[in-house]
């Protein structure tokens, strides 16, 4: 894709969450998703699933191919139900118990089924599948013909880990309005190049089309658009990477996602130069 088709994939992104913002505010469910911040102001989760439809969409609409637009729509679309289902469900007081990775488990293994590990089940779900259809992009395809069965099987076991690796990243950054919106800007902006950088950039437009709102503390991404942009995303990188450069993502998101259940990352931003600046950039003062 050139660079016009990227731009125009980025636009749609946008405009198609702005719309998507818009109708699920003014829809009669709306009430159910008015949620209040970390600083006590009143905020709607109606951004997560706009930013779901229109990092998805875009993406798909950004991809060239069918099969990697497919894997585009089940990543976002996916990731984004599994995250809103989690952003309803694990509100409730019986839920909030479990935190973390490790409380899920523990969870688990009490016979409590939380929605937190239905996102984490739902998101690796998605995952796996744009990585099977993936695999069917023309480009994808040629890199993995000399593969033997086990090498294929490997691979896609990857490439799911990486989508769902990302999404879960993104997740675990979404603590203060407008991170990880800039997070997948980040993230997503070195992915517009190349082959398949129209799909990032389709996930790029829609994250900044909701920046503002975001970042003004009048609407909040919630699992369900963090999920999604990561998922997106997830599906740009696996799609320009093979074996060996997913499994190094992977391990990478690992780590961090490691490192997460025992540092906090916002005590971390909070104390590192650049990184504080950056993340208040554009942030409400108080």
């Amino acid at each position: 894709m050139n660079g016009l088709g990227r731009l125009l994939a980025a636009a749609v992104g946008a405009a198609t969450a702005r719309y998507a913002l818009h109708e699920i505010r003014t829809a009669p469910p709306a009430p159910a998703l008015e949620r209040t911040n970390f600083r006590g102001r009143p905020v709607t989760l109606a951004a997560g699933p706009a930013l779901a439809v229109g990092a998805a969409g875009a993406g798909a609409f950004g991809a060239t191919s069918i099969p990697a637009g497919a894997a585009a729509l089940v990543a976002g679309l996916g990731a984004g139900a599994v995250g809103l289902y989690d952003d309803v469900v694990g509100g409730r007081p019986e839920q909030k118990t479990a935190k973390g990775f490790a409380g899920h488990l523990a969870a688990l293994r009490e016979g409590r089924v939380t929605a937190g590990t239905v996102k984490v089940l739902g998101v690796g779900a998605a995952g796996l599948g744009a990585a099977v259809l993936l695999a069917a992009d023309p480009r994808v395809a040629a890199r993995r013909a000399g593969q033997r069965p086990l090498a294929r099987a490997v691979d896609l076991l990857l490439g799911a880990g990486v989508v769902a690796g990302t999404a879960n990243l993104l997740n675990l950054l979404d603590l203060r309005p407008g991170r990880a919106l800039k997070s997948g800007l980040l993230l997503g902006a070195p992915l517009t190049g190349g082959p398949h950088g129209g799909i990032a950039a389709g996930a790029v437009g829609a994250a900044s089309g909701l920046l503002g709102e975001d970042l003004d503390e009048r609407v909040m991404v919630g699992d369900s658009g963090a999920n999604a942009l990561g998922a997106v995303l997830g599906v740009a990188l696996a799609a320009r990477t093979g074996p060996v450069g997913r499994a190094g993502i992977l391990a990478v998101l690992a780590g961090l996602t490691a490192a997460s259940e025992k540092v906090s990352f916002t005590a971390v931003i909070q104390r590192t130069p650049g990184l504080r600046e950056l993340d208040a950039l554009g942030r409400r003062s108080g």
